[in-house]
């Protein structure tokens, strides 16, 4: 047995024991003196004179404490009080009217006299250029690229420069370093010289920050000296090229998340009608119920509204779905091969949905309230930014479908329904219960339709006629892509989207719907089953 080990340990003990206390007391130490330099500084703001508040509030940024940011933004948005009655405390008011402490946080209720701390326009302009600094340091890749954009709107000066250069040094996010690039490339064109002016705007060429189109047009405009012009007439032909781009991209991305959305909305009916051939008018109302469950379920769980929708979307498949067995069992059965009264009856079903919800939850629209990671949009660079709720609903839509066409493919229910849409007496014969499979295939189509309403809830209001305005543009997707055909329905939903999106800048949003519309008749006129129709047995 090893002993010497033991006399060292004793010391490593014993000065551990001795460090940590160290440590703890200088830490509490630094904490109590930043405490009282916020407070005191605060103070400062509050009782200077307003010639003198620019020399507190330049005071107030030299005290390490992540309540600075909170005070400043206060009081550039003019929501910084002073207490009459205690002018030592320094006060924030909330979104709601309620006031807090500004130096601790605690909520303080709204039954207190305030005195509100002006500012001047060269105070606030001071103080975006403050908070833009301090958010150059910041861990979120966005907080940076707006900190870097607020810089070159407010126009960049000497010390700004210094700062984007040191920033410039260490940032590894490539939206972040492009910026930057392009603000000191800006501030390299207000330069005598020639060269140097020169230089920044090679190094603009391409840059999609809104302020080098301003400058580069000044440039070329106005500059004395014709190589500058030339050189700023060339870039900013450049940078159009790419807007156009850009934009073009844009336009598509917009066209697939609509047609994620009639994606969504068509596929439940691609099975209803394209399977078993069943005109269901009430299709929209099934959607509306998910949506509705959506609600429910956020007014059930008000603290929970980032895994309320994770919840919704299961219950609104076996709500919507429900619906659906209770329509086909109690109606549809019994009007099997009568299309028309078909028809009439599920439309009948569609106005008794409508004035059920309307009784129900009243005539009004309900808002649905978006998660957190559900808001906001993805920026790519100054010039494209794509909007997460779309974007996750794209990528939602597309789930949907691919696990629909799983369920048909390799289950055991998606046999017997191809099979009973194809020769349903011969699957009668082997024994397959088609009753059974016509009321689970109605079913399954519905739960997708309130799947597909779940999605709409965070694109628009809730309301009883929410189902109206996509049941015509669904059925165009299913014959556009080609009756019961899933990846017809696809390719028609984006292609639909996307024409209709290309569409609408220049025709507007309701002739491009009508433009889309007599393309669609014409094109039937020419193809009568779609785009992909169906082959074999399943055309028949």
């Amino acid at each position: 047995m090893n002993t010497t080990g033991q006399p060292r340990t004793h010391i490593g003990r014993l000065f551990l024991s001795l460090l940590l206390p160290l440590l703890l007391c200088v830490c509490t130490t630094a904490y109590a003196q930043n405490e009282e330099a916020l407070a005191e500084q605060a103070r400062a703001i509050a009782q200077a004179s307003l010639m003198k508040r620019d020399d507190a509030i330049d005071a107030l940024t030299q005290v390490a404490h992540p309540r600075v940011p909170v005070i400043l933004s206060a009081l550039l948005e003019g929501n910084l009080y002073s207490d009459d009655e205690d002018e030592n405390r320094i006060l924030i008011e909330r979104a709601d009217g309620s006031l807090e402490n500004a130096l601790t946080g605690e909520s303080l209720g709204t039954d207190i006299d305030t005195k509100r701390i002006p500012v001047t326009t060269r105070m606030r302009t001071q103080i975006r250029n403050i908070l833009a600094r301090l958010n150059l340091d910041s861990e979120n890749t966005q907080t940076r690229y707006e900190a870097v954009q607020r810089m070159i709107k407010e126009g960049i000066d000497e010390n700004n420069v210094e700062l984007l250069k040191a920033r410039g040094e260490v940032e590894d996010a490539r939206l972040v370093n492009e910026t930057i690039e392009s603000a000191l490339a800006l501030y390299d064109l207000q330069s005598d010289n020639e060269r140097v002016r020169l230089s920044a705007i090679k190094s603009l060429r391409g840059s999609l920050v809104g302020e080098t189109r301003n400058e580069l047009r000044r440039l070329r405009d106005y500059d004395p000296v014709p190589a500058v012009q030339e050189a700023a007439a060339e870039a900013l032909e450049s940078i159009q090229t790419k807007l156009e781009f850009y934009k073009l991209v844009e336009s598509i991305f917009f066209g697939l998340s609509l047609g994620s959305v009639l994606l969504l909305a068509a596929i439940g009916l691609a099975i209803t009608f394209g399977v078993m051939g069943v005109i269901n008018m009430a299709h929209g109302e099934l959607m509306m119920i998910g949506a509705y469950t959506t609600w429910v379920i956020q007014q059930l769980f008000p603290d929970q509204i980032a895994w309320s929708l994770a919840m919704a979307v299961p219950a609104a498949f076996l709500v919507s779905g429900l619906v659906g067995i209770a329509i086909e069992r109690g109606v549809i059965r019994f009007l099997y091969g009568r299309p028309l009264e078909t028809l009439l009856a599920t439309f009948g079903l569609s106005l008794i949905l409508q004035q059920a919800a309307r009784t129900i939850f009243s005539p009004l629209n309900r808002s649905v309230e978006l998660p957190v990671w559900m808001s906001g949009s993805l920026q790519l660079n100054p010039a494209l930014s794509l909007t997460l709720n779309r974007l996750y609903i794209l990528a939602f839509g597309l789930i949907v479908f691919f696990l629909l066409m799983a369920i048909l493919k390799r289950t055991s229910l998606g046999l017997k329904v191809r099979a009973v849409s194809q020769n349903r007496s011969m699957a009668r014969a082997v024994g397959v219960r088609a009753s059974w499979v016509d009321a689970m295939t109605f079913g399954l189509g519905s739960g997708i339709a309130g799947v597909a309403g779940v999605a709409l809830s965070q694109l628009t209001n809730v309301g009883p006629n929410l189902g109206q305005a996509y049941i015509i543009d669904s059925f165009m997707v299913v014959v556009f892509g080609g009756v019961g055909n899933l990846w017809g329905t696809l390719v028609g939903a984006m292609g639909l989207g996307v024409i209709n999106k290309f569409m609408e800048p220049w025709a507007g949003a309701v002739l491009a719907k009508v433009l889309v519309l007599v393309m669609l008749i014409l094109f039937i006129q020419k193809r009568p089953k779609g785009l992909f129709p169906q082959k074999g047995r399943a055309a028949e």
